[in-house]
């Protein structure tokens, strides 16, 4: 799996319709076990708890805010980029949200 496509639930081992609390609790259960402090002295696993780390803090750092999570439920995380604002963010949520509405609507026939 490419680097943009890793799933971060499994990163956080959890599934899909995991609450907050779940979030919060399987983050720091894996952030304390691969956190890089922990790992100095043996170099050897030192750069894979660093990567691990780094995989486990982005995934929370999505997952662990509504409007994010609810971007990447969607599958259109990749259209957001590390710099940009809370406007297009609540954009994203408001056009998900729409999509819903649609979805959801019973569809007439012709």
């Amino acid at each position: 799996m490419a680097e943009s496509e890793r799933c971060y639930y499994s990163v956080l081992g959890l599934h899909k319709q995991a609450s907050a609390t779940e979030i919060r609790h399987a983050y720091r259960k894996l952030a304390l076990k691969w956190h890089p402090d922990r790992w100095m002295k043996d170099p050897v696993v030192a750069g894979q708890a660093k990567t691990q780390f780094q995989h486990i803090q982005e995934a929370y750092s999505v997952l662990s805010d509504k409007g994010k999570k609810r971007v990447y439920d969607a599958g259109m995380l990749g259209f957001l980029g590390d710099d940009d604002d809370e406007g297009f963010c609540d954009f994203m949520q408001e056009m998900i949200l729409m999509m819903e509405n649609v979805r959801s609507q019973p569809q007439l026939k012709k």
